[in-house]
């Protein structure tokens, strides 16, 4: 269900080759069920998602109860699968192994959580894959501690050799070493990494959020509002009044089997988030706008959700 133009797609066709495997291609995964089903006609042992997929999934009713006998694991990047979605696909699918992933075209894979780690790191997006090497850095260029933000940099044999034609970009973001092997890529996402060598997204550095002169990652409010009930996905932005004055706003999607209270939602991010993290308005919408790989399109947030549609969005309410 994976585009072939995504990297992560590609590769599936090329792993399947390499090892002799079986590569079933389906044409679009907005039809859940029709992807379901061939997955049990197939008899399909892995299955590669982004978390739009794995949110579509969890809609579906009935996605346990042994339906998928053959499926052994399940590989999802791209963007970080939620913890609330990992917590709902352990328990739809509990014997189905789970590799939560992260990486980025420029250097295709950066790590993995081993699925014996899932339960107990499940915000974690996993330790350096084989031949690579992680480092979390300050903007001063030096090593981050343990727990503290900073710029994931990677070196290993599957770095890139520059952007086509594109010398200021790859100036920027890459440094040539001693060997091709010694080069390193800035990545411009936020880490943080703990003392075992576990990376946790913070944030991309060009989707932080400006308010009040507090730089916010919008992750960190989302993943608290997806452990509402009957919440499918969440979208943060910044709007701004008609004075200017600059607030954040949450853009929630229902999931299909309930529809999330909007006290609810607004008391539990209370308990939860700091009080400049606390979004002043809630807006329930039917989709979240996306590129073409499935993530969030949060350029295309603001364009697609304009005040009238703030307006007329139903059951939409300000937290004043």
């Amino acid at each position: 269900v994976l585009p072939l133009s995504f990297d992560y797609g590609l590769y599936q066709m090329l792993m399947t080759a390499s090892f002799g495997g079986t590569l079933v291609l389906e044409k679009s995964y907005g039809y859940s069920y029709s992807v379901m089903e061939r997955i049990k006609q197939e008899q399909v042992t892995g299955f590669p998602i982004v978390p739009t997929i794995a949110t579509l999934l969890l809609k579906m009713n009935g996605l346990g109860q042994g339906r998928f006998p053959s499926l052994r694991y399940l590989t999802s990047t791209g963007d970080v699968l939620p913890v609330p979605v990992i917590a709902k696909l352990r328990a739809a699918l509990p014997t189905v192994k789970i590799f939560s992933m992260y990486g980025l075209t420029e250097c295709k894979r950066v790590s993995y959580l081993p699925p014996s780690e899932i339960d107990a790191r499940p915000s974690s997006v996993g330790i350096a894959i084989p031949n690579t090497e992680v480092f979390v850095l300050r903007e001063d260029g030096e090593v981050c501690h343990p727990g503290e933000v900073g710029e994931l940099v990677v070196r290993g044999s599957t770095v890139m050799q520059g952007y086509w034609n594109d010398l200021e970009t790859t100036a920027r973001v890459y440094r040539k070493g001693r060997y091709r092997a010694d080069a390193l890529l800035f990545t411009g996402d936020l880490f943080r990494m703990d003392p075992d060598g576990y990376l946790y997204y913070v944030s991309r550095k060009d989707d932080l959020l400006k308010v009040k002169e507090e730089r916010i990652s919008p992750k960190e409010i989302e993943d608290v509002i997806l452990c509402v009930e009957g919440v499918s996905e969440a979208a943060v932005a910044v709007w701004s009044d008609s004075n200017l004055v600059k607030s954040l706003s949450a853009f929630v999607v229902p999931s299909s089997q309930a529809f999330p209270d909007s006290q609810a939602l607004l008391f539990h991010c209370q308990l939860n988030l700091e009080d400049h993290l606390i979004p002043r308005s809630f807006f329930f919408v039917d989709h979240l706008p996306k590129t073409a790989n499935g993530k969030i399109d949060r350029k295309a947030l603001d364009k697609e959700f304009t005040d009238r549609n703030r307006v007329a969005a139903e059951g939409g309410f300000l937290n004043d």
